[in-house]
């Protein structure tokens, strides 16, 4: 994957977190925004803050959450930044973070 189509790619995933998130803030009490290419998910209470970037040089978007930094990889055959580790998509992992951040279930 080349850089330009990396960005095309790592924007439009952004974007698509980034609404899911907003949805889902607004029933779940948490704060989203995207700036700047990145994306951050504050929380009050328990207070934290989640931060979803791409890394343009390496051609993966690093998720730090939870006290844990996660490495997304562009999955072709799926269309997807996926963890290579467990197979999720960013938009899973982001959903099983946030319910262990907040102790509640939480779909995106």
């Amino acid at each position: 994957m080349d850089e330009n189509l990396f960005r095309v790619e790592s924007d439009a995933a952004l974007d698509d977190l980034f609404r899911a998130l907003a949805r889902a803030g607004d029933e779940h009490d948490f704060e989203a925004d995207l700036n700047a290419g990145a994306l951050t998910v504050e929380f009050e209470e328990p207070p934290a803050k989640f931060v979803v970037s791409p890394n343009a040089p390496v051609r993966q978007i690093w998720v730090s959450a939870l006290t844990t930094s996660f490495k997304f990889e562009w999955d072709a055959t799926r269309n997807a930044f996926i963890l290579p580790a467990t197979g999720q998509t960013l938009r899973q992992l982001m959903a099983s973070v946030i319910t262990t951040q907040l102790g509640e279930p939480v779909e995106l």
